[in-house]
């Protein structure tokens, strides 16, 4: 069966979308591609309510468009890394990113067969759903925080079923993974691929297994990092056994700093990491008590210990990216992907973070689109 033609009228984009999506899909082969991407891009910022294929093709009037898009989002091998690549170069240059921010996404899923489906406890939803489960990483600044880059987790029977990876077309090369692991791939990634500076990773883990490699990891590489983590996670001090870290927290010599002018404390000393070399303190811990507020606060750990306190708080806020997991739900479609492969779900991620980014950061500029940062010719 032949793809439909549609007829896509430049007109119908303003001049910065259709410069944006030009940018986006340079990297693609086929003029057929670039136009599907232009039409898919347009139909999630253009149409309200749900954001299924078959209404996209009918609300931008182009019913027999739906076909057309269902097989470049589902069946077409094009490659969604440039892409990405590309939306990556464009924010930085619009984002005076603070901070790169790694953060797992639950996508609620009817059914069985979804690449990566599984039953898991969602803290926000406060109950188990069955889902998939994107682990983002996030450019945070001032005026945006958007998505640059995807994984999916493939946990339980997606890493040994080879007969259900093949049918979602899951590599048959790929590990199943874990959200730490994947956050030190996106890490290691963003660092070639990023044309800026590198950034503090900053991410609430404090619900993830090996979150202490994870830490050990990113400081080997002498990345910058401010992480939420468990209360169990093993710490030293020195001198002194090793402890649970809000344990650590307890002991005689914690420091406590005010916190702005109200109740709000924080309570920090200097800790190292098991297994990591001896020379301690290499890492800060801290937390804020605040008797205004329910329960004990997160804990933080981190390796920028010339850092203040305070900056410190401003830079973990950051790791909060539920608005910007909502609007991708609830606005742009993230969860509407009804295809079953793990392709499909890539590329239908990386055009929802494009059209996200896009109208992000033209709602928030006082100006066209244009470049904050210049980089060298």
């Amino acid at each position: 069966m032949t793809t439909p033609a549609i007829s896509f009228s430049a007109e119908s984009l303003s001049g910065e979308l259709r410069q944006f999506t030009q940018e986006m899909f340079a990297g693609l082969p086929r003029v057929d591609q670039r136009r599907w991407g232009r039409t898919y891009i347009e139909g999630l910022l253009t149409v309200s309510g749900r954001k299924s294929i078959r209404r996209l093709a009918e609300a931008m009037d182009m019913p027999e468009a739906a076909h057309g898009l269902h097989q470049f989002i589902n069946a077409s091998p094009w490659d969604w890394t440039p892409v990405r690549r590309a939306l990556l170069h464009w924010a930085e240059e619009r984002i005076r990113a603070r901070a790169w921010v790694i953060a797992p996404a639950a996508l609620p899923r009817r059914g069985e067969h979804c690449a990566g489906v599984h039953h898991r406890f969602v803290p926000a939803l406060g109950r188990t759903v069955n889902c998939q489960v994107g682990i983002g990483v996030f450019l945070a600044g001032g005026r945006a925080t958007v998505p640059v880059d995807w994984r999916l987790l493939l946990p339980g029977r997606w890493a040994q079923d080879a007969q259900l990876r093949e049918r979602a077309r899951i590599p048959a090369d790929l590990p199943a993974g874990t959200v730490v692991g994947h956050a030190l791939e996106l890490v290691d990634s963003l660092t070639a691929e990023s044309g800026s500076a590198r950034l503090p990773l900053v991410a609430d883990l404090t619900g993830e297994q090996g979150t202490g490699w994870l830490l050990r990891a990113l400081k080997a590489r002498r990345h910058d990092f401010l992480v939420a983590v468990p209360d169990s996670l093993p710490t030293r001090t020195r001198p002194g056994p090793v402890l649970g870290a809000r344990d650590v927290l307890r002991l005689e010599g914690t420091r406590t700093i005010p916190l702005g002018g109200g109740p709000a404390r924080i309570l920090t000393r200097p800790v190292g990491l098991p297994g990591a070399d001896a020379d301690l303190p290499a890492c800060r811990l801290f937390t804020v008590s605040d008797p205004t507020a329910p329960g004990p606060g997160r804990l933080w750990i981190t390796n920028m210990v010339r850092e203040s306190p305070e900056r410190l708080c401003r830079l973990a806020a950051k790791a909060d990216v539920t608005p910007t997991v909502d609007a991708l739900t609830g606005e742009f479609g993230m969860t509407a992907f009804e295809g079953r492969s793990y392709p499909g779900w890539h590329h239908h991620m990386t055009l929802v973070s494009a059209a996200f980014a896009f109208d992000c950061l033209r709602k928030a500029a006082d100006e066209p689109l244009t470049p904050v940062l210049r980089t060298a010719a």
